[in-house]
């Protein structure tokens, strides 16, 4: 149906009014069915049969999905997935945006456009995209400023084909390392996820993305860390922890939309709690954008949480929590929503409420403007490179900053020049197979195993390939040993025989990444214990048994327990470091690349080592005498070596005494004692020796990533205020509480040489959302 009003009729259509005046002037022209059409989605060509399982339980609920002529009768509020969907050109791609935007837009009489959303969380989700490391690696880099040109990247390709949201980044934060979505995560720590969060979240802004954070909230502290289980958390650790990163993305980062996670905390699904996502996310927080489901959230409110007699009642749940989208198709907000709503069940304000935050939204990116045309939302030409050389510049220094050497005793490494030629055994599942270092939502794994005649779409090295190019003089064998997963040992003989027969051998272990336990790592991949999968450990052992000097490195999504390779000469971690992650494992082995990469999780010793965080109160911690098991971590937050020294003296404090709303500065000087140039990562943590409730022993509160040159030293000065001490007292008021706060800078959670203390002097402060987030820190040459 055509447009029916003249633009100068149309006051939504005035430039001139402010995006809230417009959605308001449109709303109250729309009848109930155009303003539930703007709360939908629909996955347009969409087909179990072609695309296998991309989504939980989509088999389920894209039976009943919507024929698109009738989804877009009265308007329509996203199109799913028109790029990550199934494989496109960029041309095909782009002429499939105008084409459905075209169909969205005369199919209703006001002419609206549909928002195109698409994942990127390893890069933009499509055919030949840049896959950057995993979002794991992004936080071992400890580098807000470099995740941010990532986003900002990604961003302006999604940008140039008519995309304008994101359904990035995840913020959830590690409680158990057997997830199988620790490698979509940035760790461990809340503020680190929350200072690399906001990061991803400005970059994308920047290119006129709307973010999407998620999964609000609770996600990944599912019990057992099955994928989709309840969560049993108190409200106390959810704000300290679960909710920080979120509330920072949206204050710091201008993020504008939200995701709910599909989980239940203490019995409430978090699709259908108020409390959450009205009281917390908009009562507290302020937040003015949309928060749309996860994909079937809607729905799973009645099939899976089963606090619904129909999609219809999920549907009135949602929309009563706060949901104001429905993704990928609208099952719970479609026409029995509507009956709902003129059966006086469900309060029209309801659905005006969502239906203004997203008309709002529209205004915001330009789709409501007049001149606005499907075409012109597309950038011409033949230009666009998913892939290009910029896109990989920038894949290839993320990964380069994101390996971790996890130990180096022996002196093994490097294996560069300067060296009589070598005899080299390359060994494992994950030497010679350049998609174990890409994420489960990388195209390559997330997409492309259904259609096996592309290939990876792009051009990406395996470590064996790499290491082929970087150690040229060198003679070089390869073995795989095993699978990655299947418990077949055929290869051990071949593979020890290699190992016995050369000077050094690499063994390369770990994960490949996939969906719905296809995999070892991604989502619904989940582990029972922190072994490595299949038989790796085996070869392991058995290559350790050679005598012959064994690095094990470990490609993964998420810290594998690693306390029976001790004997290895060399340990470095690799997660999941993206297509440029062959050539950055190899210049991290020869030594091209000084290593300068942190642990945003700990590496423990032990296959059954929990807990899986650092944040431990005294209890957390090992106790002699009360316990036998020790859950001390192999290697603690923020470990990492390097291929120099670097040595942390004259800590200096501002101040020995500070009012509970007042600030502190802390410095500290950091000498790079060693021969080379590197980069050291500068950690500030705090401690509340007393409190009227536990707190942990450590909690980052501030960092820096510090290049130095060999024989430099930088001064590196943090700001912190009082506010960064606050902690969720017994009556969950957050609060700052006179008393003594320990400081500690360092290497790592478990080598802190500096240490100062400071009183907090002064009234106790109830603050809020207005709070001070961010530790500012200054470098300057010492």
């Amino acid at each position: 149906m055509a447009v029916l009003h003249p633009v100068d009729q149309r006051r939504w259509t005035d430039t001139a009014l402010s995006p809230g005046e417009r959605a308001d002037a449109l709303l109250a022209a729309m009848s109930l069915e155009e303003k539930v059409a703007q709360l939908g989605s629909v996955w347009k060509g969409f087909a179990v049969e072609a695309t296998g399982d991309v989504a939980p339980m989509q088999e389920v609920f894209a039976a009943g999905s919507r024929p698109f002529d009738d989804a877009v009768r009265y308007g329509l509020g996203q199109l799913t997935r028109v790029f990550g969907t199934r494989p496109v050109t960029v041309e095909e791609g782009r002429a499939r945006v105008v084409e459905l935007q075209r169909a969205v837009m005369s199919g209703s009489r006001f002419g609206i456009p549909a928002i195109v959303h698409e994942e990127c969380l390893t890069g933009f989700t499509t055919l030949g995209a840049t896959v950057y490391p995993t979002s794991l690696a992004w936080a071992a880099t400890f580098d807000p400023a470099l995740v941010e040109r990532m986003s900002a990247a990604i961003g302006a390709d999604m940008r140039a084909v008519g995309v304008q949201q994101g359904l990035s980044p995840v913020l959830d934060v590690v409680r158990d390392y057997r997830w199988g979505r620790v490698e979509e995560t940035m760790g461990e720590d809340p503020y680190l996820v929350a200072m690399l969060g906001s990061a991803y979240v400005r970059g994308l802004e920047q290119q006129g993305i709307v973010a999407t954070l998620k999964h609000f909230v609770g996600y990944s502290a599912s019990r057992a860390a099955r994928n989709h289980a309840p969560v049993a958390m108190g409200p106390r650790e959810l704000r300290e922890i679960m909710l920080v990163p979120f509330e920072t993305a949206i204050r710091s980062g201008g993020a504008r939309s939200v995701m709910n996670s599909y989980t239940d905390i203490d019995g409430v699904p978090v699709g259908a709690d108020p409390a959450l996502l009205t009281g917390v996310l908009r009562d507290e927080w302020g937040f003015e954008g949309t928060v749309v489901s996860d994909y079937w959230s809607v729905p799973f409110l009645e099939s899976m949480h089963r606090v619904a007699a129909s999609p219809a009642e999920a549907g009135a749940l949602a929309l009563a929590a706060g949901i104001d989208v429905e993704l990928p198709d609208a099952i719970g907000f479609h026409d029995g929503l509507i009956e709902l709503v003129r059966a006086g069940r469900v309060p029209e304000e309801l659905v005006d409420r969502a239906a203004r935050r997203v008309l709002r939204q529209k205004a915001e990116l330009g789709l409501l403007d007049p001149d606005w045309t499907p075409e012109a939302s597309v950038a011409a030409g033949d230009g666009i490179d998913f892939d290009s050389p910029g896109n990989r510049a920038i894949a290839r220094e993320l990964a380069e900053a994101s390996i971790v050497l996890l130990a180096n005793d022996s002196g093994v490494l490097p294996l560069g020049a300067g060296t009589a030629p070598r005899r080299v055994a390359v060994v494992g599942p994950c030497a010679d197979d350049p998609q174990a270092f890409m994420g489960c939502y990388s195209y390559p794994n997330h997409i492309l195993g259904e259609f096996p005649e592309y290939g990876l779409g792009l051009v990406a090295d395996s470590l064996w390939t790499a290491l082929r190019a970087e150690l040229p003089d060198d003679t070089l064998t390869y073995e795989a040993g095993c699978p990655v997963r299947d418990e077949d040992r055929s290869g051990f003989a071949a593979a020890v025989a290699a190992a016995r027969d050369a000077d050094v051998c690499i063994a390369v272990v770990g994960d490949r990444a996939a969906l719905f336990g296809r995999g070892t790592s991604g989502e619904g991949c989940d582990a029972p214990d922190l072994a490595l999968p299949g038989v790796q450990g085996e070869l392991v052992r058995e290559l350790l048994e050679t005598g012959t000097p064994v690095i094990v490195v470990v490609v993964s999504g998420r810290p594998y327990a690693l306390g029976d390779y001790e004997g290895a000469a060399a340990m470095v971690q690799a997660f999941m470091p993206g297509e440029e992650g062959g050539a950055a494992i190899a210049g991290v082995l020869s030594g091209r690349v000084n290593p300068s990469g942190k642990l945003p999780v700990q590496v423990p010793r032990l296959p059954g080592g929990q807990p899986g965080t650092y944040l431990q109160p005294p209890l957390g911690v090992n106790s002699e005498g009360v316990s036998n098991l020790d859950p001390t971590p192999m290697f603690g937050f923020g470990h990492g070596r390097s291929y120099t020294t670097y040595e942390y003296d004259d800590l200096v404090v501002s101040d020995p005494e500070i009012p509970t709303d007042g600030t502190v500065t802390v410095s500290v000087r950091v000498r790079n004692t060693g021969p080379r140039d590197g980069a050291e990562i500068v950690q500030l943590y705090l401690h509340d020796v007393q409190a009227e409730v536990t707190r942990p022993l450590l909690q980052l509160a501030g960092f820096a990533r510090v290049p130095l040159a060999a024989g430099t030293a930088a001064r590196v000065t943090f700001t912190v205020h009082a506010d960064r001490t606050a902690f969720v007292g017994r009556d969950l008021r957050r609060v700052v509480d006179p008393g003594l706060v320990e400081i500690h800078v360092g290497r790592s959670a478990t080598d802190l040489p500096c240490g100062a203390t400071v009183r907090l002097t002064g009234e106790r402060r109830e603050v809020g959302p207005e709070r001070v987030l961010h530790t500012p820190v200054v470098v300057e040459p010492a």
